[in-house]
This record gives structure tokens, sequence and C-alpha cells, in this order.
């Protein structure tokens, strides 16, 4: 058995999560024949709840069984990006502007972590404002070519 397209499993849920109240924002399949998980990740402005993820999972079911895209059994998991959720999409860094962002950056041959808050996106560039030791915060430009992963952090 191969995997599920899970990019055409997002294009048949989003219409009906989206009447549902929320946005799908990630499909992830994990395993393969009985015992496969298929997880839809889902979000909404202010957050979800369990009522939501309860709602979006009564909703891809009905969809899924009407389908029925998957030739093998599996169990369905709807959950919340979570508060420390990755950065991928345009849409996603916009939304994280003003918010603390965790950054693994390509730095030569090695890499390297950045955190700091997000000030401004868009292009080739962001920019963020970081802590360096217990100085005052100071602006830094970053090439988005040399972001290997990004998410959100929670300030403490």
């Amino acid at each position: 058995m191969t995997s599920p397209d899970v990019a055409a499993l997002a294009e048949l849920l989003r219409p009906a999560l989206s009447q549902a109240g929320v946005e799908l924002v990630d499909v992830q399949w994990r395993g393969s024949g009985p015992g496969s998980l298929l997880r839809l990740v889902v979000d909404r402005p202010g957050g979800v709840g369990v009522d939501d993820c309860e709602r979006a999972s009564m909703t891809a079911s009905a969809i899924l069984d009407a389908y029925d895209p998957i030739d093998t059994r599996y169990s369905l998991e709807v959950s919340s990006p979570g508060a420390e959720r990755p950065l991928r999409t345009d849409e996603e860094w916009r939304a994280a502007l003003g918010r603390r962002v965790h950054l693994r950056l390509r730095s030569g041959d090695s890499e390297r972590v950045v955190e700091g808050r997000l000030i401004a996106t868009g292009g080739p560039t962001l920019e963020l404002e970081v802590r360096i030791g217990r100085g005052r915060p100071q602006p830094m430009t970053v090439a988005t070519a040399d972001i290997l992963s990004a998410r959100t952090t929670v300030d403490i």
C-alpha cells in the first residue's frame, strides 16, 4: 500500500472544514497499512478548542467516508497547531508579526539558532529584534534563503 496523497486529501477536505469554521493548516500521514494515522491540523482566529476539533473530526470523517480515498484502515486525529507552530507560508509569517520566533539558520557549512521578535517580513529578507546577552534589543536582518526551519515560540 502506498501512502495517500496528502495534498489531494487537503484539497478534498479544505472546503468542508472551512464551512465547519476551521482552516486546514496541515495534513500528515504516519505509518503504513492498518494502524496508520491521518492527522489533520486545524486553526481559526483566536485558536481552536476541543469543540472545534470535534466538529472538524466529524466533518472530515463524513467526507472521507463518502469519498473513500484511503485504501487501508487508519485512525483520524484532529488537533490544533499548538502554541509553537511552524512557519512555512507567507500568510503564516504575516500572522506571526510581533511574535517571538525561533529560527534554525544555515551559516556557511553549519547551522545556528536565533530567537527574537519578528518585526518585518516579505521579500528576500525578514527582520527580527534580538537581545544579545542582557543588552537592549537590536534589529537583525535574516535572508529567508538561509532559514532551514522556523516556528513561533511562547513568550515567558
